[in-house]
């Protein structure tokens, strides 16, 4: 089978979306894991804008080489397309701040949530059902995250800033639910625009950017001395590196999200990033020190099954 056709049978049954999408998914994950913990980076706004600036710029450069294509800007397309703007930022912003807080064990384990609402969501807004099989598999991601509350619950330096902890879990509820809003309505809305993958990421970041730069001036501290501090200066070359790369990372995962959405279902598309959690759970032990306990790596086998 020549390497074309082969290609195309992957595209054709959703393994190659599924695996490049696991491949950004994991860069993106770790990548802000580095840039937002490790030098208490508190700018989060500001990183997103950076993000999403970057995924424009990457576009035009692709676009003036005749690698891509995409609809260029149109005012009532935006109009249309801006509520999945806001929820994409909500998305974002919250699973930073949720990364801020939480291990990358825990805040894999409690994504897997997330899949339950967006499950329940396409019963409601596309039709299906959920079998009992799956409603088992739903109990045990469930049970998977009680387990990692509760190992994070005993250990000492946690319990040592439980107003950090209890803020993390708030964030991963809120992330929780943005994540699964945004996904049905995503492919609700590329369904009624026949939006194409560059459409869509085109659209999406172009949106985002103002939302985010006005947040950041709302809400985050543009001082000189917070600069200083975010990129402190036997650091600033790395941590600016680390910043456009996360800005790649999140051109990769705004194209393959779309893709993935579009090929096979809003339910495969969470639950194939329920299954990519596994290495990047492992990268925060690996990477960042995450302490490996039984019950993390119980939560994370369970949620697995």
């Amino acid at each position: 089978m020549s390497p074309p056709t082969f290609l195309s049978f992957l595209n054709a049954t959703g393994t190659l979306p599924i695996l490049t999408y696991c491949a950004a998914s994991i860069l993106m994950t770790v990548t802000n894991k580095y840039v937002l913990s490790g030098y208490e980076f508190n700018m989060n706004f500001f990183l997103l804008g950076v993000q999403s600036t970057v995924c424009i710029v990457l576009l035009k450069v692709f676009k003036f080489m005749n690698l891509v294509s995409y609809r260029e800007f149109d005012l009532a397309l935006s109009r249309k397309w801006f509520p999945i703007a806001v929820l994409l930022v909500a998305m974002i912003y919250t699973g930073s701040k949720s990364l801020q807080y939480l291990s990358i064990p825990v805040y894999t384990i409690f994504k897997n949530l997330t899949i339950i609402l967006i499950a329940y969501g396409e019963v409601l807004w596309f039709g299906g059902s959920v079998s009992r099989l799956t409603m088992a598999s739903f109990l045990l991601m469930v049970f998977s995250s009680i387990i990692a509350a509760l190992s994070d619950s005993s250990n000492a330096s946690i319990k040592a800033t439980s107003i950090k902890f209890d803020f993390g879990y708030l964030w991963m509820a809120f992330n929780c639910v943005s994540s699964a809003a945004f996904v049905l309505t995503m492919r609700k809305h590329i369904k009624s625009t026949n939006f194409k993958d560059f459409d869509t990421v085109y659209y999406n970041n172009l949106l985002s950017i103002p939302l985010l730069i006005i947040m950041s001036l709302m809400m985050e501290n543009w001082s000189r001395e917070n600069f200083e501090r975010n990129l402190p200066e036997d650091v600033r070359n790395t941590l600016v590196i680390a910043i456009l790369f996360s800005g790649i990372s999140a051109f990769g995962i705004s194209y393959t999200s779309a893709w993935c959405v579009r090929v096979t279902s809003s339910t495969t598309y969470s639950m194939v990033g329920a299954l990519n959690k596994l290495p990047v759970a492992a990268s925060g032990m690996i990477f960042f020190g995450d302490p490996i306990t039984i019950g993390n790596v119980s939560g994370i086998f369970i949620g697995k099954i």
